[in-house]
This record gives C-alpha cells, structure tokens and sequence, in this order.
C-alpha cells in the first residue's frame, strides 16, 4: 500500500480560509466540526475507541474522511444503509480530493445480492421461469447492461424495482457461491470488488455486509472484506440489531422454496437426468408446504425447547429427513458439477440450521416465529450482542469511531457501551451539539391532557391535533407513527378534511413516496419505522413533523420481550436501562428530520401527554434539540406566522 503524504492538520483543512472552503462557496467554519476531527485523528493514530455524537448540521462526514484518508493504513468505513455509502462516493470523497488536490484511494463494497452472478444468469437465461410476465422486459434491461457494466451493481440499472423476484436467481449470494472452482472466477464482480478493495486504502461498506462479514468468519467460511484493523462505524446507532440479525439464524418457506428451484434449474442447465433428485425435490417441497402451514400457528410467538406439539414435531422431523435426503440424493449423482454439489452442501446446512430452530435449547438466544405474505420464517436472534461484538469487532480493531447523530442518552453514553459491549476505560467520548439556532428554527408542541395511548379515544384527538397542525403548517409534513394500525386509522380520518395531497407509506415504494414528497407542494406523507431516520429534506418543503406517541418498543414482540426478561433476571431495571433509552434515541432520529439547515424553521409536535406528565419524559425533554416547548396551538400558531412565505399561501 502506497505511503500517505505528509497529514493535513484538521486547523487548517477545515478554517475559514482553509482548503476545504475554497472548493464550498458560502462555507462557513464549523468549530465542531474540526474537533470531532482533531478526536477522530487522535484515535486512529493512538488506537482505542471513541463514540462521538455529531448534532445535525455538524459536518460529520468530512470529519471523519479527512483522518481516515491521512491514516496511511486501510480504513473501513461503515455505513447504515446503501444510500449514505453512495452519498461518501458520489458527493463526501470527490470533495475531500478536489481540496486535498489528489486523488483517493477507494472501494466501494455491498452485500453479494446487489450484484450479478454471471453463472447464475446464464443457467437463468436457459433455464429459469419467471413468476410474473411484466418481469420479461426487466429481464431483457439486465441483458442490455450487462455488455456495459464494469460493476455487475444492480443500482446501475434504471427503474428494476427492488422486490423483483427474478434477481434473487441471477444474484451472487453467497449460498450459490462455489468459489474458485467457478467457471466465471476471474471475471466474477464479487471477485472485482473485492480485489478493488484489496488495493484501497479506504474501503466502504453498509453493517449489514460488516456483520455479514463477522458471522462468515466465525462460520470459517473466510473473509469478505479485506484485512483491516481500522473502523469507523457512521450511523452507529444501527448496528446492534443489525448485528443481531446477521448472528442469528433463520430457515423460512421461500428459503427452501428457492434451494428447490436452484436445484431444478441447476439440473436443467447441464441436461441431467436425475430422476433420484427431481424426486427429491417433489417430496421436499410437498414437505415444506405442509410444516410451514402448521408452524405459522406459533407466528408472534416466542418459542422455547419443547414448544412443538406432537404433529408438529413429525412435521418438523420429516422435513429435516426430506432436506438430508436431498443432499444425499444430490452427491450420488456422478456427473454432477460444482454447481450441484454447493446444492447438496447448502441443502446439508439448511438442515442444520432447522434443526438447532426447531429445538430451540440454547439460552442466549430468543427463538420465534414470523409469518409475512405467503412466507414463514423460524429465527433465532442473539439476546444480548455485546460479547459477540467485543470478541469479533472491538477486540481485534486496533482502533474504532463510532458516530451518529443520536447516540447520547441523558447527557451520556452508559447506554450505548453496556449494549455494544464496550469498556468504559477504553473509550473516549464526545458530545457535540448541532450548531443549528432550535429555539430560534423551531418549537415544539406538546399537548397536555391527551387520552393515554392505549385509550380508544387517542387516534380521534390525535387526528384533530394533526389536523390543526398541518392548517399551521399548510401541509408540509411528515406525520410518523408508531404502528401501521394508528396510521391507517388517521389516514382514514384526514382523507378528505384536509386540501393537502397525503402520501401513505404502502401505496408506493419508499424511494418514490420520498420522491413525491419532495416534488409535491405542501404534500402530507404518513409513515411508520422506516421513516423515521435516513430522509433528509431540507428548505420548506418540510415545515413540521409530527410523532404520534413515544416509540416504545412492543414487550409482545420477542426480541423485546427477551431483553426485558434478561435484564430482570440481573437485577436490572428493564423500562429505565433499556426500554426508556431505546425510545428516546428512537424519537431523537424521527424529529430529526426538520431542522436539516440554518435556514429550516419548522414545527416539531409530539401527541403524547407521557413526554411533559410522567417524571420519565424529563429524560426525553432533555436529550432532544433545545426547542421551545410550548402546549398551546395558539402559540404554535404565532411561530407559524413566519413560516410560510408572503403570497404563498394556498386558498382554502
């Protein structure tokens, strides 16, 4: 790897007259900024750990590239989702090189599903089925691309909606990899990428393919990023669930529906006839379709050895008989390739997988049921991921940032180590507020006297508050909800009361209602989890966002339930130590969305009495922006007045 030049200190990258404002007009100085900077470089160069919360309008970014890029080692720098790793290499790193003046190196790294697998669109092209017709002339896009693509990303390809059910059988998932032996190794894009970041010096990833990449090497399956003992984990606040769903297991209906189809077309490609297989995969799915059906009675459930009752342990018990004799069926034909043989391998490791679901013995784990659409899926999720991170990410780094703009709870980051597992002695902190004006840019409205949540009486006043709110703010908003239940409820109510176009999360893609949103006047969107972090809006569009009620997590739903129950058996406070914090960083990322800039002004409203009446809200109050809190429309309506433009007004 090449030697770095000479460092650029933050001081002067980042001043007033500095290299990074001649290449922004209108920069201004940001002295948070430079010292989350000065902090990053003090840990990458001395090692250890630093958790840094970076208020909205901060810089963090820049912050952080600018040392990662000094190091003179590989850095690998994780994202919360794809779109802000797009954002680091299309908008973050072109700026840092044109005001460094040279250029960077960089590997741009996704989970395997984002790319082709050429061997998989072969056999698909002879082949495959398609489950709808209108997928034909999306298949016949990828065709066109692929001559033109040095990347094999699917996001090259304009318009290929995200569910299509055709990519999941032309994508490199690791499941189908047969490795070197592949035919298309050297020109494989998995290959590409991961000799592109093999010469990097920064590599760029998501969490979940950095906790991919942590729980195939515990696999001992080997790597798939390359060596590095450097991280900076942006978004950080994501990466205990998601670390939580890449270390535990799951085996649903559409997993064994794919090995099936997998091992059909596999056979069909290299014109064998198998007899012995087809059977096989006759009897297995036939199988599957019968103990899937009886296991969704368990869906919502939280399962423990012994919950199965007599037919649906036989049920249980012959399908792990039909996926080993798959296998078996599989590695007796004598003529198979390396295609067939991963099959029979995969079809061995789904069994074992099922197996260790369906006794559902070990303690450190929670086990539970889904059922979504026509799939059922049994998991297994990790209870407590603090060890596992400790051992696989902490230990081994030589040093780690950790940075988000919600990370702090009560003026701390207590919360944050103890669920990371990360050692007070060890750690340097950081808080650095938003530079952005709160009281002067926005007011927070919380009104007293509103029915308890769980009351049938809520979702009426909380459409009326809503109501009254987007009056003020002509629109404008992002309405964010708790439950889909609570939001259908007041969809229902506001369609037709208000002059506002209303966007309901459901009636189109994410990315598009987003998109709507941003392109539609005074547009209402209303929405759930998904909504409520990663959306940046910033000007009027987006004048006031409204949060039904504090985002507690469900004690019905298992993982919740299973913390909760760990925690009491220490001794512990469940609702204070985890499921209080869990909410407040929850409600810092949805009103988050408002004050995006120093010129935003915007109303943040809460229709939940708990924040201002139980002694628990102080918590809240005081981890979220310093707004004025106020209770009354009226004074809502004052801070209003200067919101909307003069002649902008719509007439109602």
């Amino acid at each position: 790897m090449p030697q770095a030049p000479s460092r650029v200190d933050p001081a002067h990258f980042f001043g007033s007259s500095g290299l990074l404002a001649r290449q922004l007009p209108g920069y201004e100085d940001r002295g948070a900024q430079r010292r989350l900077s000065e902090a990053v470089e003090r840990v990458l160069e001395d090692g250890g750990v630093l958790l840094a919360e970076a208020g909205t309008g901060t810089g963090k970014t820049l912050a952080y590239l600018l040392p990662a890029v000094e190091a003179g080692r590989r850095v690998v720098i994780s994202t919360g989702t794809k779109n802000l790793q797009e954002q680091l290499v299309d908008k973050d790193i072109p700026v840092l090189a044109r005001a460094l003046g040279r250029p960077l190196s960089v590997a741009v790294m996704k989970g395997r599903g984002n790319y082709l697998c050429l061997t998989r669109f072969e056999s698909f092209r002879k082949a495959g089925t398609y489950r709808r017709f209108e997928e034909i002339p999306l298949f016949q896009a990828v065709e066109r691309w692929l001559p033109d693509t040095t990347t094999g990303d699917r996001a090259e390809i304009e318009d290929l909606p995200d569910g299509v059910d055709f990519w999941r059988e032309i994508s490199a998932t690791s499941e189908n990899c047969v490795g070197g032996s592949c035919p298309s190794f050297q020109s494989c894009f998995v290959t590409r990428m991961r000799q592109d970041a093999e010469r990097a010096d920064l590599v760029i990833v998501n969490h979940h393919l950095l906790c991919a990449d942590l729980a195939v090497k515990d696999a001992g399956y080997g790597a798939v990023i390359p060596d590095y003992d450097t991280l900076v984990l942006d978004e950080a606040h994501l990466i205990e669930d998601t670390a939580a769903q890449y270390f535990g297991k799951q085996v649903s209906s559409l997993k064994v529906d794919e090995l099936c189809r997998d091992v059909e077309r596999e056979l069909k490609a290299a014109t064998l006839d198998a007899r012995e297989v087809y059977s096989q995969v006759e009897s297995l799915r036939h199988r599957a379709d019968s103990a899937f059906k009886l296991l969704a009675r368990a869906a919502g459930q939280r399962l423990a050895a012994g919950w199965m009752s007599g037919r649906a342990a036989e049920e249980g018990g012959a399908l792990l008989n039909r996926l080993q004799g798959l296998s078996a069926a599989i590695l007796a034909v004598p003529e198979r390739g390396e295609g067939l043989t991963g099959l029979a391998t995969r079809a061995a490791q789904v069994k074992d997988e099922l197996g260790f679901l369906l006794e559902a013995k070990d303690p450190d784990h929670v086990y539970f049921c889904e059922a979504r659409g026509r799939y059922v899926a049994l998991r297994a999720t990790p209870i407590d991921v603090a060890p596992l991170l400790r051992e696989r990410l902490w230990t081994p780094a030589r040093a780690a940032v950790l940075t988000s703009a919600t990370l702090a709870v009560d003026g701390g980051f207590a919360h944050l180590r103890s669920r990371l597992g990360l050692e007070a002695d060890h750690v340097e902190e950081v808080l650095l507020p938003s530079p952005y004006d709160f009281a002067r840019q926005a007011v927070l409205y919380v009104p007293k006297r509103m029915p308890e949540p769980q009351s049938p009486a809520f979702v009426d006043r909380a459409a009326e508050e809503t109501e009254a709110l987007l009056e003020l703010s002509q629109g404008r908003a992002f309405v964010l909800f708790t439950s889909y239940q609570n939001l259908h409820k007041v969809a229902e109510r506001l369609a037709g009361r208000v002059p506002w176009p209303l966007l309901v999360q459901g009636e189109a893609p994410r990315a598009t209602l987003i998109e709507q949103f941003r392109r539609t006047p005074h547009a209402v969107l209303l929405a759930t989890a998904s909504f409520w972090q990663g959306v940046d809006v910033a000007g009027e569009q987006l004048s006031c966002v409204i949060v039904d009620k504090l985002p507690f997590a469900s004690p019905a739903d298992p993982v919740v339930s299973a913390r909760i129950d760990r925690l009491k058996n220490q001794g512990g406070n469940p609702f204070a130590e985890y499921q209080v914090p869990v909410a407040i960083l929850m409600l810092k990322q949805g009103l988050g969305r408002l004050i995006r800039s120093a010129s935003d002004r915007g109303i943040l409203a809460v229709l939940d009495s708990r924040l201002v009446e139980k002694s628990y809200g102080r918590r809240f109050l005081q981890s979220l922006p310093p707004a004025r809190l106020v209770h009354d429309l009226e004074q809502v309506r004052e801070f209003a007045a200067g919101l909307e433009p003069p002649g902008s007004r719509p007439q109602l």
